[in-house]
């Protein structure tokens, strides 16, 4: 390795330096906000702890672990909660997907420059609280702007009532990958611009319609870029907390109570840091493998 760098150029060098430099900012953001707390929280989840001004904590081994399967009164709130979180990754999966590639074949097609980029890359800006309280305005029962112009034009008789479970499941999904379009655009167009043109010529001189391009040559050239895609809606499903606190997610919606919300429950407003800690841990380790498993293939198709 050293060897590989004496014989680089200065010019070579002073390049790979500046690449350093960029990363150490995020590198220290991520082992402070993420490795340094994960190395800490590890140890409690074999412990009582109740919260983090405890002084009288007790070693219980793998206790913890165990009350997801067998105490009701963990499992009743902890299954449900993740069976939430799953029905809406799934939903997140499809309105990501079209969107983000809706957008990236009309940006490629169409050829659109920078000012429409921008445009449509601006929800991604907005908070997760704030997209919240969108979701309220717009969908409120009383005074939601949708609800009140769909029952004026007599498309609905009922109401849209976002924070039942059907709202949170179907409507919650849709404007969360609203927000997060322009994101999965710049994912899936990155892929689009990685096709040869060649392929694409060649499709079009053997007289294939644009939906068979789509199928058989597009897409299966863009799977690395799909699978990309599919890391950042499981992680972002599962991290979803924000959005959910105006539905009511802490205090009084149930249909609000996704998995992380199960977690800040237990560890701080439950006053029992060390479960809240070893159920997020349970949780995150198999997201982790599922997470290494497709970057893994993602490289793998890439590099062939």
């Amino acid at each position: 390795m050293l060897k590989k760098v004496s014989n680089l150029s200065g010019r070579q060098r002073r390049q790979i330096l500046y690449g350093y430099l960029f990363l150490t900012p995020q590198l220290i953001l991520y082992l402070g906000l993420t490795i340094i707390p994960f190395a800490v929280a590890l140890p409690m989840t074999f412990t009582d702890q109740i919260n983090y001004s405890d002084i009288d904590i007790d070693y219980v081994g793998f206790d913890n672990y165990v009350r997801v399967v067998e105490d009701p009164l963990v499992s009743d709130v902890f299954w449900p909660a993740l069976n939430r979180t799953a029905q809406f990754t799934l939903v997140h999966f499809i309105v990501a997907y079209l969107f983000g590639l809706g957008l990236a074949l009309l940006m490629y097609e169409v050829g659109f420059k920078g000012g429409v980029f921008t445009v449509i890359y601006l929800p991604y800006m907005i908070s997760g609280l704030a997209l919240g309280f969108i979701t309220l305005m717009l969908f409120s029962q009383s005074t939601g702007t949708v609800n009140l112009i769909l029952k004026e034009l007599g498309v609905l008789a009922k109401p849209i009532d976002v924070k039942l479970p059907s709202g949170t499941t179907f409507i919650l999904p849709i404007l969360v990958g609203w927000r997060s379009a322009g994101f999965y655009m710049a994912i899936l167009l990155s892929g689009l611009l990685s096709i040869p043109n060649e392929t694409i010529e060649a499709s079009i001189v053997d007289g294939a319609s644009y939906i068979q391009r789509l199928i058989f040559v597009y897409f299966p050239q863009m799977i690395p870029s799909f699978i990309m895609v599919a890391i950042f809606v499981i992680f972002r499903s599962f991290n979803l907390f924000d959005e959910l606190v105006p539905l009511g997610g802490l205090y009084q919606n149930q249909a609000a109570e996704f998995i992380s919300i199960i977690f800040f429950k237990y560890a701080f407003l439950a006053d029992r840091l060390a479960l809240g800690m070893t159920l997020a841990i349970e949780t995150f380790i198999p997201l982790f493998i599922i997470g290494l498993l497709l970057q893994r293939l993602q490289r793998r198709l890439q590099n062939n």
